[in-house]
């Protein structure tokens, strides 16, 4: 990952922001609520396929309740604090997904999800993700993952409570926020 700090020169401006993801559309771009532009390279093969498996069993659980919209790690969220993030995976209600203009939803859609999840892969610093994920409860995330594969361990991030750690889990619950949602980490480890 490199960071660049773009507000050294001057402070950027979001249409700047959507102007650099525009003009490079092969790069992996984050922008946090300071202005620093965040670099990310390409995963691997093996984060790949565990992405790949983590949005797989959300998208199947949501064909079947029918309950909100999930997206890939390609989908980029303007956060409430002027942050554009985008998770591995994310979960949003219909509710707030239909509340959107057609113009919010083709664009950065302009909310923090109401779930998501991080996967850390081989280049990632866990402090970064760590402060990412506590980022996403403060803009209003109602529940994240960070799925740490390295270490075997998962930490759940829910708002007002502190962040539960569990040690290599079989499977995590989607809770009352996502109904009878459980993620298989035996395909993840």
């Amino acid at each position: 990952m490199m960071l660049l700090n773009l507000r050294a020169i001057a402070p950027i401006k979001e249409e700047q922001y959507l102007k650099i993801c525009e003009d490079n559309p092969d790069l992996k771009l984050e922008l946090d609520q300071d202005g620093t532009l965040i670099v990310m390279p390409p995963t691997g093969g093996i984060t790949g396929s565990r992405n790949s498996e983590i949005n797989y069993q959300l998208q199947a659980w949501n064909k079947r309740k029918k309950l909100g919209k999930v997206f890939d790690s390609s989908t980029e969220f303007k956060l409430p604090n002027g942050a554009f993030r985008s998770p591995d995976a994310a979960w949003i209600s219909i509710e707030r997904w239909d509340n959107l203009t057609k113009e919010e939803q083709e664009k950065f859609p302009p909310l923090a999800p109401d779930f998501i999840i991080e996967l850390r892969s081989s280049s990632d610093r866990l402090k970064p993700l760590q402060e990412k994920m506590q980022e996403y409860i403060t803009n209003g995330v109602r529940l994240g993952w960070l799925i740490d594969p390295q270490n075997r361990q998962v930490e759940v991030y829910r708002p007002g409570n502190s962040v539960e750690i569990l040690s290599s889990p079989t499977s995590l619950s989607g809770e009352d926020l996502l109904p009878e949602f459980v993620l298989d980490l035996n395909e993840i480890w």
